[in-house]
């Protein structure tokens, strides 16, 4: 893949998209920054490489201009001295220079856009970078800590848990069996003074309530 065609993809990418897909954000991110910067330097060198090649083709065009104009000169001389056919002739190598200077020209406005897009690409590419960067440690932080997370919640509920629960409910049922020995043990004492007092009076209460009854009964001649 060319160097402009990497450039191409990194600054029409997503960085949050790449990240999202990745199983390990860390080092895609570092990989991120490492193909950026190694593309930065890549077009900074390109750059270079095309001013060089401006820089030489500003040099011809002055050669060739200089040279039309010499023979601009050549024609008309050639022609106040009488001689038309070496004007005719200097006039041709005239054309020959024009149309070389022509394409010198326009190769020379294709370098200067091109060194226009290339400065472009440069300044995207240093903001993807720059924005690249600062996620790297946001990035890098939010992953170790949901790592950690995910190791934390892993071991709280693997099988120690249920052992504990486990114990929790052996404790309960212990528990259980020990509350049911008291009511027992209150279900089988012999009864106490005060008690069987307590049972006494409320039978004799009882007798007296059902001979008042029965004697009522008596009176009004419904007893059988």
């Amino acid at each position: 893949m060319g160097v402009f065609s990497r450039i191409s993809d990194i600054i029409n990418s997503n960085i949050n998209a790449i990240l999202d897909r990745a199983q390990d954000p860390e080092k895609i991110i570092r990989l991120i920054i490492q193909e950026m910067e190694d593309t930065l330097v890549e077009v900074r060198s390109a750059a270079v490489r095309t001013i060089a090649e401006q820089k030489e083709l500003d040099r011809k065009i002055a050669t060739v201009a200089r040279d039309v104009e010499e023979w601009q000169t050549k024609a008309e001389f050639a022609l106040v001295k009488g001689r038309e056919d070496l004007a005719k002739g200097a006039l041709q190598v005239k054309s020959k220079l024009q149309h070389e200077l022509d394409g010198l020209k326009t190769r020379h406005e294709q370098i200067e856009a091109g060194l226009v897009k290339q400065g472009e690409d440069v300044a995207a590419l240093q903001q993807k970078l720059a924005d690249a960067k600062a996620r790297e440690a946001t990035m890098i932080a939010r992953h170790k800590t949901a790592t950690n997370r995910l190791k934390l919640r892993s071991s709280t509920y693997d099988g120690r848990v249920g052992d504990a629960f486990a114990r929790f409910e052996q404790i309960e049922r212990a528990l259980d069996e020990l509350e049911g020995k008291v009511d027992i043990y209150d279900m089988a004492k012999p009864k106490g003074v005060a008690e069987e007092l307590a049972e006494l009076q409320a039978d004799h209460q009882v007798e007296r309530e059902l001979a008042a009854l029965k004697a009522k009964l008596a009176g009004t001649g419904e007893t059988r």
